[in-house]
């Protein structure tokens, strides 16, 4: 028989209270959602970073279609010849259509900024991760890393890097990654420092979790925001680095249309033809307004200071 006292019991399960905890604790999407596109229909710059980044990418994948030449055809009979409807941006000196080299060095940059990007978040991110969890030496020999890496200009040590690797696009890419990985090392040790000290943190460490949850569960999620916007800018720096490596002839070697070995060809051209130097730096210039101007957009919305 049951009694009065068992029957005001309340009757949800264990595993509903954990659906219902686990609700309460999860992030608020929809706010999210709400918060950045408030942002964007507030902020002119960010529509323009957003459409720009966008334009880039729709070109890098649309390539093929777009571009109205073969990037490699020689054109002999309409070498450097000046903007006009059938070669908008003009040719080069191979009579090569600089529109469609144009076009198709969105795709160098991209992987450029992809590929480099990656390498430093996946080194530098797990460095810091672990040198701002575990301290003690951990973090000592992490910062002398990161110390001597930014000990040396940036360009240099992409050139000393490349000096031993020899001049190629891969070796670019592997060159970039690790001039920022102390970059993200920093940004993700910083945040890590203070989260693991949170009452979160320390309840679940006595609830009984391991390391591994505690710092991929618990702390890690914290170092999200201030990752993705280091991540935008990074992407606009990587962008331009290749563009001066290639310039410099270490990066990719001709006759790929990179934007930076573009902009080295036409300016033995400047006087004749300036629109070989023109389309280029144009490309450079609004691909890394692009990213910059995103990255302040995406740190104004993921800071929820900011309104």
């Amino acid at each position: 028989m049951v009694s009065a006292e068992q029957e005001r019991e309340p009757t949800s399960s264990p595993s509903a209270q954990e659906k219902l905890s686990d609700a309460e604790n999860r992030p608020d999407t929809r706010s999210f959602r709400v918060r950045a596109w408030r942002r964007l229909k507030k902020s002119l710059s960010a529509k323009i970073g957003v459409t720009l980044v966008l334009l880039m990418i729709i070109m890098a994948i649309g390539a093929p279609v777009l571009a109205p030449h073969d990037p490699f055809d020689f054109h002999n009979e309409y070498r450097l010849h000046e903007p006009h409807p059938f070669f908008p941006f003009g040719t080069d000196q191979f009579g090569r259509d600089v529109l469609s080299r144009v076009i198709y060095g969105s795709q160098i940059s991209i992987q450029v900024g992809v590929i480099s990007v990656a390498i430093a978040l996946s080194i530098g991110g797990v460095m810091g991760l672990f040198a701002g969890y575990f301290g003690s030496w951990v973090d000592t020999i992490a910062s002398r890393i990161f110390d001597v890496i930014f000990a040396f200009p940036a360009i240099l040590l992409a050139i000393a890097v490349l000096a031993v690797l020899g001049p190629s696009l891969v070796n670019v890419m592997i060159a970039i990654g690790i001039v920022f990985i102390p970059q993200f090392g920093r940004i993700v040790r910083g945040p890590v420092l203070s989260a693991k000290n949170n009452e979160y943190v320390e309840a679940s460490r006595v609830l009984g979790a391991d390391w591994p949850r505690t710092l991929f569960i618990h702390v890690l999620p914290n170092v999200a925001a201030p990752v993705i916007v280091q991540t935008t800018i990074a992407f606009s720096i990587a962008i331009l680095s290749e563009a001066a490596l290639s310039f410099l002839g270490l990066g990719a070697q001709p006759p790929e249309p990179a934007w930076g070995s573009m902009l080295s060809q036409g300016r033995q051209f400047i006087e004749v033809a300036a629109w070989l130097s023109i389309f280029p730096g144009l490309a450079i210039m609004l691909a890394v307004l692009g990213f910059n101007l995103l990255g302040d957009y995406l740190r104004d919305v993921l800071d929820p200071r900011i309104n």
